[in-house]
C-alpha cells in the first residue's frame, strides 16, 4: 500500500514538473499602446512547444485570430470571439501569424515564434493588407533563420 502511494505521488510530482514548466504569454489587445493606435502588446512573442498565449480584451472591440498560412503545417487554427479572453495552447514549432479582425488592415496584428521557425518563409510569402504589411515587415525581419 505504501508502495502504490509513493508511486502515485512521484507519477503526480512528475506530472506537475511537466506542467509547471510550460509558461503563459499574455498579449493585450489594446486601442493604444506603445506603438500607437489599435496594436497588440507586446506584438512579437518567442515561446517554446507547449505555452499557451493569453490574449487579453484589455480594451472593448477586439479578437484575436491565426492567420491562414501564417501558423504552422499541422497547427490547430484559432478565433477568439470579440471582447473576450482566448487562451491557445501552441504545441508545433513555427511562426504563428495573429490579427484583430476588425483593425487588421490597420495593422493590428501579432508573431509568436514557436521553437524553430519551421515555417517563415512560407509566412513570409503571405499576402498582406493595408499597415499589416508594414507590420509583418518589421515583425519578420526579428525572427532567426530557422538551422
Amino acid at each position: 500500500m505504501k508502495y502504490a502511494i509513493a508511486t502515485a505521488a512521484a507519477f503526480a510530482a512528475v506530472l506537475l514538473a511537466g506542467a509547471a514548466q510550460a509558461a503563459d504569454h499574455q498579449i493585450q489587445m489594446l486601442n493604444k499602446g506603445e506603438k500607437g493606435a489599435m496594436v497588440f502588446q507586446p506584438d512579437f512573442v518567442v515561446a517554446a512547444p507547449g505555452d499557451t498565449i493569453t490574449f487579453v480584451p484589455t480594451d472593448k472591440s477586439h479578437d484575436a485570430e491565426s492567420i491562414k498560412d501564417m501558423i504552422p503545417e499541422g497547427a490547430t487554427p484559432f478565433k477568439g470571439k470579440m471582447n473576450e479572453q482566448i487562451t491557445v495552447t501552441l504545441d508545433k514549432e513555427g511562426v504563428y501569424g495573429v490579427k484583430c479582425t476588425p483593425h487588421y488592415g490597420m495593422g493590428m496584428v501579432a508573431l509568436i515564434v514557436v521553437g524553430k521557425p519551421t515555417n517563415l518563409e512560407q509566412a513570409k510569402a503571405v499576402k498582406q493588407v493595408g499597415k499589416a504589411k508594414k507590420s509583418f515587415e518589421a515583425l519578420l525581419a526579428q525572427v532567426p533563420a530557422a538551422n
